[in-house]
């Protein structure tokens, strides 16, 4: 009994140093993780595929990609995954992750860049270190057709153009002709610079507030 206590410590001492959350944190996405699961020890994309939060989202097909997408596991590798344990699940909730009142400056700034990493990862969609243009467009399309409030042609309109205004912010002396490969990570900062990333992007869908990551529907 002991024993197995003190292994689960270890481990749960281990989930805490690489991801930053507490003990209980980590027991509630434990919980969490087990409903969407239907306690099994993998997730399979159906699995977030049926959370009726993101039925509607127009980005829920980026959303549900991110779980399973290599480059966001902090070992530097690339590809799919057909399924992701608990650990895995773990380090994708903990790009969501608030800064507490003992974050330094300097984690603040690092905590911002990985949540910036995160965001990039989903839009760059073939892993080529740059959002084309058609990358770009396909998200404006969903974000904005999807509202049933514009069509598609004037979705791409708007796509074109707003990726033409982000050309001429980050290529100021672009010839006409010039052609413009898209967003790289250095440029997607600067669009983003002004955004208060640290403690806004969190997440509600899983019905865990991840500014406190408790389960549970919330009240506000």
């Amino acid at each position: 009994m002991g024993a197995a206590q003190t292994r689960s410590e270890h481990k749960y001492q281990d989930l805490s140093d690489r991801t930053g959350f507490s003990f209980e944190q980590i027991k509630n996405l434990h919980q969490r993780f087990q409903q969407l699961s239907g306690n099994e020890e993998t997730l399979r994309k159906e699995n977030l595929d049926s959370i009726p939060a993101l039925a509607n989202n127009p980005i829920k097909k980026q959303i549900v990609d991110a779980f399973f997408d290599k480059r966001n596991q902090r070992q530097d590798e690339v590809g799919r995954l057909e399924e992701i344990g608990f650990e895995q699940f773990l380090m994708v909730m903990s790009h969501f992750r608030p800064p507490t009142l003992k974050t330094t400056d300097e984690e603040k700034e690092a905590l911002r860049k990985e949540k910036l990493r995160f965001l990039f990862n989903m839009h760059d969609t073939d892993n080529d270190g740059t959002i084309t243009l058609t990358e770009y467009r396909k998200v404006v399309e969903e974000l904005l057709s999807k509202s049933g409030a514009i069509g598609l042609e004037a979705a791409k309109a708007i796509a074109d153009a707003a990726m033409l205004e982000v050309a001429s912010t980050n290529v100021p002396h672009m010839a006409p002709d010039d052609f413009y490969e898209g967003i790289t990570f250095e440029h997607f900062e600067q669009i983003l610079k002004g955004l208060e990333m640290e403690s806004r992007m969190h997440i509600r869908f899983l019905d865990v507030d991840t500014t406190t990551m408790r389960c549970g529907k919330s009240t506000s």
